[in-house]
């Protein structure tokens, strides 16, 4: 296994929020909403307006950065024109240390080969796609608007206009999915070749229409067998998997996302969009509306902040680099930190140590490999 060395992340990334997508998926409690009916033009006017005005902030003029993630949303319903004029003002606008990762998210059914050729001549080196299955069946269950045949499509496209690193979104622990269904859907992407994929259980999140009706999910006996699978078929065709829910190629870990497991100051940009600025953390303001206007009026987007203390820093950053599978390098740790993790937590750690769901030495603390499914149970007794 390739030793993540999460201390090489250390310059910030840059995201832009794009809150618009053509409709809400069943399963989607994230900070975004259909596109009919919004003015997407105003949206993209403040949020240049933002990035200009962030540029020029202290902070940011005496750092460079070393990621810029354009997320959402769907960032690639706002058309060609509009994507790369938000894409090119934030390139333009900040100081980027080279080579720099310039990460794209986009649904197959609102690519074209036109879109991607321009987005990759301004600057857009790496596309996720959200595929999530290959199962027609399965989609509409989801509430996706796009086919399997265009989920492939779409890397082919992306191929064709350049881009060398592609990375997959799929989903996991369906209603009505199979081990067999995952195999095929896994099976499949895996033969185009891309660089990454992120793979995620199906979470059923306050928020989503799934949360407000509940579907029948597979048996936990049928999720393990998927676990089994997703082992099996990602170490066969050589990839890595170098996060709870995340496998690469050697070479293409997501940077920008490291950067998050770190626990490493990033500039959120848009509506609803988080920073972190050395444990300040400021939310925008979530309605691209309000976002609008108090943009046009010069006046402060942020809605809710708060300062996190030195422990809490601390404990949030033990708990995002376990997610790495290489865990963490304890020296860098306590160098951070000035603190010692085993007289931190204590008899918390020493249980968990004994137990067989940590695995620590002198320099490194990593999650035991049989419990990745379960992390979050174990985590979840060091927050």
């Amino acid at each position: 296994m390739q030793a993540w060395d999460l201390t090489s992340y250390a310059l910030p990334g840059v995201y832009l929020h794009i809150p618009f997508c053509e409709a809400k998926c069943h399963y989607c409690a994230f900070d975004s909403r259909p596109v009919v009916g919004e003015d997407v033009d105003a949206y993209c006017d403040a949020l240049v307006r933002q990035i200009r005005r962030m540029a020029a902030h202290p902070w940011c003029r005496q750092r460079r950065f070393s990621t810029l993630y354009v997320g959402g949303g769907t960032p690639t319903v706002l058309g060609r024109e509009r994507l790369c004029r938000v894409l090119e003002a934030a390139l333009h606008c900040f100081a980027f240390a080279k080579p720099v990762e310039v990460s794209v998210e986009a649904n197959p059914n609102t690519v074209t080969a036109d879109l991607l050729a321009h987005l990759r001549q301004a600057g857009g080196n790496r596309l996720s796609i959200g595929v999530q299955s290959l199962d027609d069946r399965l989609l509409v269950r989801l509430g996706r608007r796009h086919t399997a045949a265009q989920g492939v499509a779409a890397v082919e496209a992306a191929r064709r206009a350049g881009f060398a690193n592609v990375s997959v979104d799929l989903i996991y622990g369906l209603p009505g999915q199979t081990a067999r269904d995952w195999r095929q859907t896994l099976a499949a992407v895996l033969a185009l070749d891309v660089e990454h994929l992120s793979l995620y259980e199906l979470s059923v999140d306050p928020g989503s229409r799934f949360h407000q009706r509940p579907p029948a999910l597979p048996p936990e006996d049928e999720v393990v067998a998927m676990n089994g699978i997703t082992a099996e078929l990602t170490a066969a065709a050589g990839m890595e998997r170098y996060e709870i829910s995340n496998y690469c190629r050697p070479g293409f870990a997501c940077r920008h996302n490291l950067n998050y497991w770190r626990n490493g100051d990033y500039l959120g940009l848009g509506a609803g969009a988080v920073s972190c600025f050395g444990g300040l953390r400021l939310r925008a303001v979530g309605d691209p509306a309000l976002f609008v206007r108090r943009l046009r009026a010069g006046e402060p987007v942020w809605t809710e902040g708060e300062a996190l203390s030195l422990a809490a820093r601390f404990r949030e950053t033990v708990v995002m680099g376990l997610r790495c599978t290489a865990g963490l390098d304890l020296r860098w740790l306590r160098q951070r930190f000035g603190i010692d993790i085993h007289a931190f937590y204590g008899d918390a750690l020493a249980r968990l140590i004994e137990a067989g769901y940590l695995v620590a030495d002198r320099e490194r603390l990593c999650l035991a490999g049989h419990v990745v499914p379960v992390a979050n149970r174990v985590l979840a007794e060091l927050v």
